[in-house]
């Protein structure tokens, strides 16, 4: 694993999200993430698990920044707990979809959007 992967594993795994931590550490994830989603074509099913995480990710990503600045902030750590729960939802249908090499890079690739206004 490299030093991307164990950064990426060590971040998800932080956050109590088992929908990222259990996915991450697969070898499909191994390869490059290039920048464009584009690149990697992905069914109709692939896409709309996608729309949705992109969603998710547009509500999580306020939320932890409001963990990070205030740890003690019960609302975050509240609507952290219901954003894990609602990417519980989905963790089987990502979790085969990952077998797919354009979808785990097209994942890793929307992810690093998190990645990026996180840290």
């Amino acid at each position: 694993m490299n030093e991307y992967e164990e950064s990426r594993r060590s971040f998800l795994t932080k956050l109590g999200m088992t929908i990222g931590a259990g996915v991450v550490g697969g070898e499909k994830l191994s390869a490059k993430v290039l920048n464009s989603k584009a690149e990697f074509p992905l069914t109709t099913e692939q896409q709309q698990l996608m729309d949705r995480y992109e969603k998710w990710m547009d509500k999580f990503i306020p939320v932890i920044n409001d963990f990070r600045k205030d740890p003690n902030d019960k609302e975050a750590k509240m609507q952290i707990a219901v954003l894990s729960d609602e990417a519980e939802t989905w963790r089987e249908q990502l979790t085969v979809f990952m077998e797919d090499d354009n979808f785990a890079r097209y994942y890793m690739t929307a992810t690093e959007r998190m990645t990026k206004e996180i840290y």
